[in-house]
């Protein structure tokens, strides 16, 4: 992975055909993302702007956002100050990481004003800032940093705006031949190293490509001396492609198995090759769900914790009721007792500790031990193990009871378990939500925040290669809404067969055999079996599933069902088009 500065140049370059465009919209859908929809010569498109901290990127982007009830305030500074405006210009500051957006709006009083969008893409300390050109005044920031994070500088509405600093590093599109001779180390491996801290914008990847062209190896292993004049050569080659805009984005695993991207071609990988028409395209492959995996994983913990408790704590409970089982099983053999001791009162004494009694239940008439207490009378003894016998008798049903309930919320947690392991940010809140509607979790919502009863949840809905409709639940919530809600009596509706997973309905009563292959290959991807193969898949109307009273959300019996296996196929899901809403 290497988001340098020329990978930030060919973004700049792509973005030159929204000069003259319209910002239409503006959405922040979490705290790092800022979503911009431009009507240009290109027609309509997304910027996705990112200032995560593990993955700040730019570029357009095809994927659907949830978006928060309430907008956040930098979100709504954006639209006040950009919302509708023209873009005059986008520019990169020198071979940096960081992008300038230049935007001209008219004011609620007419007057044309401008503002600058100023994009740092700087690893954790990247940020997006609104600022007035003319004065260098900070509207606000996406992040904050205050006098206490930085001495340097500071991100807050009021103050002037200051660059990061400067690494006083050349430009390598302007690089001379005596500026290059005059620094070069003798090995490959210093020279790679010399190229990230001598240039602006050069990644050790890029480095590492240098090396490669000139010499055939990536610059890690070997410490020969080399020839200026290759390296030299090798380093123009690349710098020409960048100077030109000639970019062929690819993505593929270095010799190490890490997955790495870049604008430019790298004749140094050569495993998992793939390449793109554009800069976003790739980056849009390569990051795929990377960003929103990372924010699920931190928001996700404690409630995985928890679940993961639940079920520990549920496992548990089984095991002791199947020990109880097993003692409550010999309840006739209790009851055998008392009634051999009473037959033969006359043959036991108080203080024996044990009688030795012909069991006349046996069909081989055998004799049985029966353990005494010494303290206890003959026929107290008698009475002790009839008492025993009705104990276990009439726990045996509560036992079966709490069986049932014990292993329906083990299988309850293990759905939410598969359900967190693919879910989005708005998947865990329903999750969530739906923990607190069952009494698991507290409302942490304060007074007046609470949700509204008439909201619905997300729904998920692709397209088949046949142009039907697809609707996946990715959480119990979910799937009680797209199968008892939306789904009309003829739909089907796919199930992984005894394999936790989403409900997943095909939204018309005519379609072939291609939507009912991708229908079941959703299903088999969004359950606990997305890794295997073979995939049983059931299928059937939506008038044959319905939901026992008392049941668990989101559980549901079926009949009339046919099977279908399938293997998930990760390229094939992602092919089809989605989208995601709000019910």
């Amino acid at each position: 992975m290497a988001l340098d500065g020329i990978v930030t140049r060919a973004i700049v370059h792509e973005l030159q055909g929204c000069k003259g465009g319209r910002i239409s919209k503006i959405h922040q859908p979490n705290d790092h993302d800022v979503v911009l929809t431009l009507r240009a010569q290109r027609g309509n498109s997304r910027l996705l702007v990112s200032a995560s901290p593990t993955y700040p990127r730019v570029h357009f982007t095809e994927k659907t956002f949830i978006n928060p009830a309430e907008a956040p305030m930098f979100c709504m500074l954006l639209r006040k100050h950009c919302e509708g405006g023209i873009i005059e210009d986008i520019r990169q500051v020198g071979m940096e990481r960081i992008i300038h957006i230049d935007v001209r709006q008219r004011d609620e009083l007419g007057d044309v004003s401008s503002k600058r969008i100023v994009i740092e893409l700087m690893g954790r300390h990247s940020n997006i800032v609104l600022l007035d050109p003319a004065t260098g005044t900070i509207l606000d920031g996406i992040h904050h940093v205050t006098p206490s994070i930085s001495s340097y500088r500071v991100i807050m509405p009021g103050f002037s705006y200051t660059a990061p600093p400067e690494q006083h590093k050349l430009n390598p599109l302007e690089a001379t031949r005596e500026q290059f001779a005059f620094s070069l180390q003798s090995s490959e491996e210093e020279a790679a190293r010399w190229f990230v801290g001598s240039f602006s914008g050069l990644s050790p990847l890029i480095a590492g490509e240098i090396t490669y062209r000139a010499f055939g190896t990536d610059g890690e292993t070997s410490n020969g001396t080399k020839d200026t004049e290759q390296l030299w050569n090798a380093f123009r080659s690349v710098m020409d492609d960048v100077q030109e805009n000639r970019y062929t984005p690819m993505t593929g695993a270095n010799a190490k198995g890490k997955f790495v991207f870049s604008a430019i071609s790298l004749h140094g990988i050569q495993d998992s090759v793939k390449t793109y028409d554009t800069i976003s395209q790739c980056m849009e492959d390569f990051y795929g769900d990377k960003a929103e995996r990372d924010s699920v994983k931190q928001k996700v913990s404690d409630l995985l914790r928890f679940i993961q408790n639940e079920r520990s704590k549920n496992v548990k409970k089984l095991d002791n009721l199947h020990k109880d089982l097993l003692e409550a099983d010999d309840a006739d053999k209790y009851r055998i007792w008392g009634e051999l001791l009473f037959a033969s009162l006359h043959q036991i004494n108080k203080g024996d500790t044990q009688a030795e009694l012909v069991n006349f239940y046996d069909e081989d008439q055998a004799t049985v031990t029966i353990p005494l207490d010494p303290l206890l009378t003959p026929s107290d003894n008698a009475q002790r193990y009839f008492k025993r016998y009705n104990k276990y008798k009439n726990s045996l049903a509560v036992i079966h009871e709490q069986l049932g309930k014990t292993k329906e919320e083990i299988v309850y947690m293990d759905n939410l378990l598969q359900q967190l392991s693919s879910a989005s940010m708005s998947d865990i809140e329903e999750i969530r939500d739906e923990l607190v509607q069952q009494g698991y979790l507290r409302d942490r919502a304060k007074k007046g925040k609470k949700k509204k009863k008439n909201d619905r949840p997300t729904v998920h809905q692709f397209t088949s290669s046949e142009g039907i409709d697809i609707l996946v639940g990715k959480n119990n919530l979910q799937n009680e809404y797209v199968t008892n809600r939306l789904a009309s009596a003829n739909d089907t509706w796919l199930h992984t067969k005894d394999i936790p997973g989403s409900h997943v309905v095909i939204r018309s009563q005519e379609f072939g055999d291609a939507t009912l292959e991708e229908a079941a290959q959703l299903a088999a991807y969004f359950s606990q079996a997305k890794e295997s193969s073979s995939v049983p898949v059931d299928y059937t109307y939506i008038r044959h599933v319905r939901k026992p009273n008392g049941a668990k959300p989101g559980f549901v019996i079926y009949d009339n069902q046919k099977t279908l296996f399938v293997t998930p196929n990760e390229e094939l899901i992602k092919s089809l088009p989605s989208t995601v809403k709000n019910g």
